[in-house]
């Protein structure tokens, strides 16, 4: 494959000494660059309007204006061009105004050719760093948006709301659910979504840490705090400070654990092990956990008073058996993001696959149902996931169903060609018929009531109801 050509960085060069500027242009172009000259500020403003500018070097003392004033015009117009200013009587304090007000650095005349040369490099390769981190913010940003959480669930759509409520407070967010539910992406989307995006996310799962291990994780240590502790090491209460930390399964974390918890969300103090100073932060804190809290507490086995406190916001996940609707729509996204990735070119999935994942329990939620489209993705045969490529205990409960649907309906069992086997969408319809027409007679025909009732929205139902012939039936009211 031919490898993409890139163009020579060009570099406008801003200085009235018409001989100096003309070598160091001459020196520039020997070792790769292209290079603009101006002389004042109004050339160089020219100048950058017509043409692509990679960098600016800029003398301060020009005959219109200083290099200041070009600074500021180069920082409000063009952001992305890197200003190195030049002076031949700079002072530390000059250099110190430069950087404040936005420039790359600040060389003195007379300039060095490799000084030069290790300036522009430095400033090209921090050009490039910052752009990669544009992308990957955006790549965040995508990724934990509330439109790759997939969810028509009306559960689903008020914990959205209540995120957009309080992501710029420091209000303490409790997520509740059942492993695999998707808490760690809700988090971090409560994180993209607030002040606090452009500063770190900590992720502690309290679990997989004993209560020593996970002390000295979050508080940090000083050096010699215990057997193995050879320096000193900043905890993630201080690494997320300004951020936001995300605490996993913390219902597991211990009696003692509990406490110190207790204390930082009352002061946003703690002392790390083995320290005597107190260290303050301002940490967004965000906690997870599949167990009922409520029922520990009960049990003795969480401190009632730090359940308050971590409770302030909460946010229940319903699991994904409860939520079919969003089934094929997930597996959608989930498909066309490991295709992307994998460069495989498929167009969807079949009617059958599709009934097989509505229809399946999945006990691993949202987890399960990633990693199961995953390895459809990979394994495919075909330009289409089909039946096949799920796994057979998805697989084969589909085929079950539809032959006991088959067998149920009146056909034949001796393998006569004349009997018709129904499809899984046919013999999905009557349970799905039955648990409608049930619901709605518990809230006498109230379509509002029983589309809540069933996780799905009124338009939903209407259409389900015409679908079934259940449209216009007096029996409900």
């Amino acid at each position: 494959m031919k490898r993409k050509e890139t163009r020579p960085k060009r570099l406008l060069l801003v200085d009235d000494d018409r001989d100096l500027v003309e070598s160091m242009a001459a020196w520039l172009r020997s070792i790769g660059y292209h290079t603009e000259l101006a002389d004042t500020v109004q050339a160089a403003k020219r100048v950058l309007e017509q043409r692509p500018i990679d960098l600016a070097l800029v003398d301060i003392r020009l005959d219109d204006g200083d290099g200041f004033d070009l600074l500021g015009h180069v920082r409000n117009h063009f952001p992305h061009i890197p200003v190195v200013l030049v002076s031949g009587y700079a002072s530390p304090a000059t250099a110190v105004e430069a950087l404040r007000v936005g420039a790359f650095d600040l060389l003195t005349k007379p300039i060095i050719d490799q000084e030069l040369e290790l300036t522009l490099k430095r400033a090209f390769a921090q050009h490039q760093m910052l752009e990669e981190n544009k992308k990957l913010r955006a790549q965040l940003d995508e990724r934990y948006s509330f439109q790759s959480i997939i969810a028509n669930d009306q559960r689903m759509v008020r914990a959205f709301e209540i995120i957009d409520s309080i992501a710029d407070t420091r209000a303490t967010v409790l997520i509740t659910g059942e492993s695999g539910t998707g808490k760690s992406m809700l988090a971090r989307a409560i994180h993209q979504r607030s002040q606090r995006r452009d500063q770190p996310f900590i992720e502690v799962a309290c679990g997989a840490l004993s209560e020593n291990l996970l002390e000295s994780e979050l508080f940090g240590h000083e050096a010699g705090a215990f057997t193995g502790a050879v320096g000193k090491r900043l905890g993630k209460f201080q690494q997320a400070d300004q951020g936001t930390l995300f605490l996993d399964e913390i219902g597991t974390a211990s009696p003692g654990m509990q406490v110190k918890l207790l204390r930082v969300l009352q002061e946003w103090q703690f002392e790390p092990v083995g320290g005597s100073e107190t260290v303050s932060v301002d940490t967004r804190l965000v906690l997870a956990t599949n167990e009922d809290l409520e029922a520990a507490v009960s049990e003795g086995r969480f401190r009632q008073d730090l359940f308050y406190r971590i409770n302030v916001i909460n946010l229940e996940l319903p699991p994904l058996r409860e939520r079919p609707n969003d089934i094929p729509a997930m597996a959608d996204f989930f498909m066309k993001q490991v295709a992307r990735d994998a460069k495989r070119d498929l167009e969807g999935l079949s009617d059958s696959a599709l009934e097989a994942l509505v229809q399946y329990r999945w006990p691993g939620n949202v987890r399960e149902l990633q990693n199961v489209i995953e390895r459809a993705v990979l394994l495919a045969k075909s330009s289409q996931i089909g039946l096949p490529d799920l796994p057979s205990h998805i697989a084969n409960g589909a085929r079950k169903t539809m032959a006991v649907a088959s067998g149920s309906n009146g056909n034949s069992s001796n393998g006569s060609s004349n009997s018709r086997r129904l499809s899984l969408k046919e013999a999905l319809e009557a349970p799905e018929r039955e648990i409608i027409a049930q619901v709605l007679r518990e809230f006498s025909g109230n379509r509002n009531e029983t589309a809540d009732a069933l996780g799905i929205n009124r338009t939903t139902l209407y259409k389900k109801m015409k679908k079934l012939g259940l449209e216009d039936n007096p029996t409900f009211e």
